[in-house]
């Protein structure tokens, strides 16, 4: 019978010869998942012996992410912004550089939003988080896909945050309803050019949703979108935030500008990029 450490030193020779990222970390959080183990707790339990039933749950996963399913699909969750939220297939696994998203809107906001808007909120990872970091705001969070949006409604249930989020099926501004404005206007819209796509993980290439990762100019056009019709949804002083891919801040800024924006302003993420676009009306 294998114990704990000897089959996290298999599971990380075999993530290894298949070229996966961090090979070690992925096993150690497979098989701490499948013994419900936290990663800490799994060192102090590395003598302990894998049960046969257990060691079958354990290959199972393994042989997930061997095939380069990402391992927030293997494990079905992933942390963001002190959230835990389901993942799967249905939309874009949030990313830790989308943190620096809700923390840079929440540091930025002269005074709380009353109204918050999410552009294609895909896992809902935006609107949840802002949700919390913002509790006297009432959120909508909008997306073309309504399967993306089913996975959004069941993780703002989880997070006990569903009477507080509004869901609406819409293609960007579409179907929002011209009114009370928002305060704040928050989006990850795709930005990836086709190449940026192509020279992706298979983790990315093949399992995330191609609509949430890869706009038409180089992947501006749906930055671009949204530029120009948020002042006709923003209240006077309110802020617009997105994040952007790489190089798309002049452009950002030039659109903003035409678009009746008064200031904008970069923010770096911690590879010294332009990651977050702001602009206020």
């Amino acid at each position: 019978m294998l114990n704990v450490l000897e089959v996290v030193k298999k599971t990380s020779e075999f993530f290894a010869a298949r070229g996966i990222e961090s090979p070690r970390l992925n096993a150690e959080l497979i098989v701490g998942h499948v013994l419900g183990l936290a990663r800490m707790k799994l060192y102090l339990e590395f003598e302990r012996p894998v049960t046969d039933a257990e060691l079958g749950a354990i290959r199972e996963l393994v042989r997930r992410r061997g095939r380069r399913e990402p391992l927030q699909h293997v494990l079905g969750f992933t942390d963001f912004a002190g959230l835990r939220l389901k993942t799967d297939r249905r939309a874009l696994i949030p990313r830790p550089e989308t943190e620096l998203l809700v923390e840079t809107a929440a540091s930025r906001c002269a005074v709380p939003p009353e109204r918050i808007l999410d552009l294609g909120t895909g896992s809902g990872a935006i609107a949840l988080a802002l949700a919390r970091v913002f509790p006297e705001a009432r959120v909508t969070a909008v997306d073309s896909s309504p399967d993306a949006l089913a996975l959004a409604t069941e993780n703002a249930a989880s997070a006990g945050l569903e009477g507080r989020v509004d869901f609406l099926q819409s293609d960007w501004f579409e179907r929002v309803p011209l009114g009370e404005p928002f305060g704040l206007v928050a989006s990850n819209p795709p930005y990836l050019s086709a190449a940026e796509v192509a020279a992706a993980a298979p983790e990315v290439r093949d399992h995330e949703p191609a609509a949430a990762l890869s706009s038409a100019e180089d992947g501006f056009a749906d930055l671009a979108r949204i530029i120009a019709r948020s002042p006709g949804f923003l209240a006077q002083g309110g802020m617009l935030a997105l994040e952007t891919g790489i190089g798309h801040h002049a452009a950002a800024a030039k659109a903003a500008t035409a678009a009746g924006f008064a200031r904008t302003e970069s923010i770096q993420d911690l590879t010294g990029r332009d990651r977050i676009f702001l602009a206020w009306l």
